[in-house]
């Protein structure tokens, strides 16, 4: 490939992809169904109806191949899209690699992070059917601030559960969501039935992403004016996400070359699918030879320690069932800074990425990726989130192995997020204060006594 001398590359606004990218048509075998809670039965759109409006349940469903972008969306995306994509050319140098690594830069969103593709388009559909209230969770508070945002963009009230350790770790993004006028609670609460059975267990708990999913869903379900709004693992978050590959593909073309590796931090897995399905389906459709690498904390390694199989989504178990890679719903992660990435599960389209073998994963300590965000940071500039710092970490490691076997490998990582208000966890790192977690396998099997259990032969879908 010609090296161009160049560090960045911007798509005019009418570049801008038009259409969401759906793969659910295209994958190798498709996923298995959701199941309703009760019934264990296939869910219906008429299930989902309490929870989300009807356009994006036919999203969720959807076998059309692209959906066009609503122009509502498209001009709210033009405040920050396309999002750069950049050559690290510093950090190569650091490196002294052979490799070229290739970043999109996600940051530029004006929460700073992935999450408003998401977000607005949710919220969109919502303003649509004339929906008025939103309950949400959050983890670190890149989602809640980003539905905050598209909250006061398209006049619909935000609550917004946080995972009661970031609540106190990241008070500024808090303080984020507040300011675009979401109330924010640190989850768990006394506010709901979940909240209050998890407290009467554990007063102490730091709660986690599956109990503030159980408290926001349970807030939709009990009023009829509210709508449930979730910012990974299902199929339409991820849809609306594919935007962010969409563009790199038409970047990495004007930069004249191609990733040999497309690598993503994993927590629920809307930021990596974002990045790589589009280039999933060059793979599957013209015979590229991409590898796909899922980043993830050994304190909450889902797809590098979980198990494939059927689960809650939540913590008390009012979400319909899904088949993913878990670590059981009642799982409560511990208190690691990439809170965006303490969750139990892995999106069912991810996990089935994963279980093709198309999707690699590696699990990586918190001090470790510390490390690279710092390395990073010195030579690039950015100062990533902790959640993107996995990718990082994972880019860094592929670059120093082309080094060894001295071979071009050309890579391309999303940052998915800035760390400007991550900046009490650097201090930690700094401090050396930060402890490497590992998750104890036999802590997975004790939580597989707890999952349910579904007849997959009856349903027609057991592997």
């Amino acid at each position: 490939m010609v090296d161009k001398l160049h560090t960045k590359y911007v798509l005019a606004e009418t570049d801008m992809p038009r259409a969401w990218y759906n793969i659910l048509p295209d994958l190798p075998r498709p996923l298995s169904p959701v199941l309703h809670p009760g019934t264990k039965k296939p869910v219906t759109p008429d299930d989902l109806a309490p929870l989300f409006p009807m356009a994006l349940i036919a999203q969720e469903m959807s076998q059309e191949r692209y959906i066009e972008i609503p122009d509502p969306v498209r001009r709210v995306y033009a405040q920050w899209r396309p999002s750069p994509l950049y050559r690290a050319r510093q950090l190569e140098k650091a490196l002294d690699t052979p490799a070229r690594i290739y970043y999109k830069y996600e940051g530029v969103s004006p929460v700073g992070s992935h999450k408003p593709n998401t977000a607005v388009a949710q919220l969109f559909y919502n303003q649509q059917e004339g929906v008025k209230r939103v309950a949400t969770e959050t983890g670190a508070g890149q989602w809640g601030s980003s539905l905050a945002m598209a909250g006061a963009f398209f006049g619909i009230a935000i609550e917004v559960f946080m995972v009661k350790v970031s609540y106190h770790q990241k008070p500024f993004r808090r303080s984020m969501m507040q300011a675009y006028g979401a109330t924010v609670h640190a989850s768990p609460t006394n506010l709901t039935e979940a909240g209050r059975s998890i407290l009467a267990k554990d007063p102490d708990t730091p709660g986690s992403l599956g109990i503030a999913i159980s408290e926001a869903v349970e807030v939709a379900a009990k009023n009829n004016d509210v709508k449930y709004s979730l910012g990974s693992v299902l199929n339409h978050v991820l849809l609306h996400q594919t935007i962010v590959g969409e563009e790199a593909l038409l970047q990495m073309a004007q930069a004249d070359d191609y990733p040999d590796v497309v690598i993503g931090c994993a927590g629920g897995g809307s930021n990596m699918a974002g990045l790589i399905i589009p280039f999933v389906r060059e793979r599957l459709s013209n015979g590229h030879r991409t590898r796909f690498l899922a980043a993830e904390p050994t304190a909450c390694p889902s797809m590098t320690r979980g198990v494939y199989a059927y689960d809650f989504g939540d913590t008390v178990g009012m979400t319909p069932l899904v088949k993913m890679h878990t670590l059981g719903h009642d799982f409560v992660p511990p208190g690691i800074h990439a809170g965006g990435l303490r969750y139990h599960g892995m999106a069912p389209l991810m996990s089935l990425l994963h279980e093709e073998g198309i999707v690699e994963a590696k699990a990586y300590h918190q001090n470790s990726i510390f490390e690279a965000a710092v390395l990073f940071a010195r030579h690039e500039g950015h100062i990533p989130a902790p959640e993107s710092a996995h990718a990082i970490r994972a880019a860094i490691d592929e670059a120093l192995e082309a080094k060894a076997a001295g071979e071009e490998r050309v890579i391309l990582f999303n940052l998915s997020g800035h760390g400007h208000f991550d900046m009490l966890s650097y201090d930690r790192y700094f401090e050396g204060d930060l402890e490497d977690y590992d998750y104890p396998v036999e802590a997975v099997a004790d939580a597989q006594t707890r999952m349910p259990q579904v007849d997959e032969a009856a349903l027609g879908v057991g592997d």
